[in-house]
């Protein structure tokens, strides 16, 4: 129900309902889940190495997942252990966003982090 509600949040309105641009920005147009795609564009990783790693709350990681997943870009695999293991995997739909996080790292190097 809540991803639901989510989705309608996220649609793009009016002209807009059928822009590519202005749907993939829908998508991905939250720095945690750009930060979460950089991080699984190595592989897959737990739900540990990415809160580490994004610095985020497990909260709002947890919601940012459930979303991803909900959108087809990544997959949970949950493991019958004790204590529960959770691993994320980007999907096909995922990998394809990779390019456009590169060129996002791209422009950030060039245009926005100081050099060393």
């Amino acid at each position: 129900m809540a991803l639901e509600q989510d989705k309608r949040d996220r649609a793009p309105a009016g002209d807009n309902a059928h822009c590519p641009v202005a749907l993939t920005a829908r998508l991905i147009g939250d720095p945690y889940i750009l930060m979460i795609l950089r991080d699984l564009a190595n592989g897959t990783l737990r739900f540990g190495s990415l809160s580490d790693s994004v610095s985020v709350n497990p909260r709002t990681l947890t919601a940012r997942l459930r979303r991803m997943e909900h959108d087809g870009l990544v997959q949970r695999h949950m493991f019958a252990e004790i204590p529960p293991r959770v691993e994320y995997t980007l999907t096909e739909k995922g990998q394809a966003l990779l390019p456009v996080v590169a060129a996002l790292r791209s422009y950030g190097e060039a245009w926005l982090v100081d050099p060393v």
